[in-house]
């Protein structure tokens, strides 16, 4: 079994096909089921973020997998294959382990060394888990792919050029309202989930002044603005339908709301620009960090307002990372992945060597029951003796190739080891499955093929 992945992100697509793609909490059970009804596909895991949409799969077939995982997204997303594949990338095996690995450490993302991925993959796991989607070999790795990015962020300075994406936005906003940024300015943010809170957390550090929650769930919106208030900000949770009284009195908004379609349209926008209490001379900045978007196109076109959604912000020079933590972080990913795959590798030989040392000792039972029937004189302890004597023999026999190819099984191709045993001592191939207990992983076949749809 080997791991495929089909993604598409903000490297390959415009925000347009981004949008066509993305996968809500609430799409995400029912394309798992169309994943796991597939015949090719045993476990799988959908990574859904607001600039990426990644499915990763435990396949028997590479093919015949990546058919179905193709027909899925394009029936989910209503492009036809041919658009779909214009924007799709494909990994295999030990290619689609080491983007994981990528992804997590952020070196995948928008602005490279933002840390909400971290969560956001926990998330996947924890969804495909809930589903009885995770067997093995997602939870191996998607533990492993958590182990490795956290290591990066406690060891490199990869995050220190911007945590996220928010805090480009945010900065690009305080640029444009000049006159001292956003301090002492007012903040609307839309939307109280995980982007909500770092939303939250980044404008009290820039020095806002007052800030209004709204969501959909009023309880979601006061919990967020307690949090607020907590650090000495004015702070309030309104109800969505207090939208659009709310931007009257912003300086910056900021959307990630996860919703399909947009949630703030040209109407509201105009209420508030209308609203007789709002200074007229006041620029708004809108950070739309929403995918699909949160904000209606035609408000872009509104003087007075500024709207900067996701096409804009990957623009954005400061979304990189400084060159020596991006290629400290690549050196430990690369480590990572060799000592998971070695060890992958070897998992793969250790049911083959178990089961070649159970077929040994199944031999030496059969010959001792033999001597029992051809010399029944001898008494215990010389039974005992010649027994111990030939489990010797076979031991030592059996010690320097085992060790050996357990050596041998953890570098590149090291299956072949494991299959010249089952060959030489005609070991069932079903036999080292059924006393197993490490994790099946990569087809060493197809190990490192990097393919592009």
């Amino acid at each position: 079994m080997s791991i495929l992945l089909v993604g598409v992100s903000h490297r390959t697509a415009p925000v347009p096909v981004l949008e066509r793609v993305a996968v809500t909490d609430t799409d995400r059970p029912k394309l798992t089921d169309k994943l796991l009804a597939s015949s090719h596909i045993s476990e799988a895991m959908i990574v859904s973020t607001c600039n990426r949409i990644e499915i990763y799969a435990v396949v028997d077939a590479f093919h015949g997998a990546l058919t179905e995982v193709g027909e899925i997204l394009a029936d989910h997303s209503g492009l036809d294959l041919t658009a779909l594949h214009a924007h799709a990338y494909v990994r295999y095996s030990e290619a689609a382990v080491e983007h994981l690995f990528a992804v997590a450490s952020g070196l995948d993302s928008m602005v490279i060394g933002e840390q909400q991925i971290l969560g956001q993959i926990r998330s996947a796991y924890a969804a495909a888990d809930t589903q009885q989607a995770a067997g093995r070999v997602v939870h191996e790795l998607a533990q492993q792919a958590l182990r490795v990015g956290k290591r990066v962020h406690s060891e490199t300075g990869i995050d220190s050029a911007g945590a996220s994406v928010v805090s480009v936005a945010l900065e690009r906003a305080a640029g444009i309202i000049g006159d001292g940024g956003l301090a002492g300015r007012t903040a609307v943010v839309v939307g109280a989930g995980s982007m909500g809170g770092l939303s939250v957390a980044h404008l009290t550090r820039a020095g806002i002044a007052r800030i209004i929650v709204v969501n959909r769930t009023r309880e979601r919106a006061d919990h967020l603005a307690e949090t607020a208030r907590s650090n000495g900000i004015d702070a309030e949770g309104v109800d969505f339908e207090q939208l659009s009284v709310a931007m009257a009195q912003a300086d910056v908004m900021v959307t990630c709301t996860g919703a399909v379609g947009a949630v703030v349209t040209l109407a509201d926008t105009h209420r508030a620009l209308a609203d007789p209490d709002r200074d007229n001379s006041r620029h708004l900045v809108i950070c739309d960090l929403g995918l699909p978007r949160d904000i209606d196109a035609a408000v872009a076109g509104l003087p007075g307002v500024t709207v900067l959604d996701m096409e804009t912000l990957q623009r954005d020079p400061a979304a990189g990372a400084a060159a020596s933590d991006a290629d400290a972080a690549r050196g430990i990913v690369a480590g990572e992945l060799a000592t998971y795959l070695a060890g992958q590798r070897l998992a793969e030989v250790t049911p083959t060597v178990t089961a070649l040392r159970q077929r040994a000792a199944d031999v030496v039972e059969a010959e001792l029951n033999r001597l029992d029937s051809r010399l029944p004189g001898l008494d215990d302890p010389q039974r005992d003796e010649v027994a111990r004597t030939v489990r010797r023999v076979v031991d030592k026999l059996l010690h320097a190739p085992t060790v050996r190819v357990k050596q041998l099984a953890s570098a590149p191709g090291g299956d072949s080891y494991a299959a010249a045993l089952r060959e030489l001592f005609e070991l069932s191939p079903g036999a080292p499955a059924a006393v197993a207990t490490p994790t099946d992983f990569v087809d060493g076949d197809h190990a490192g093929r990097d393919h592009q749809a």
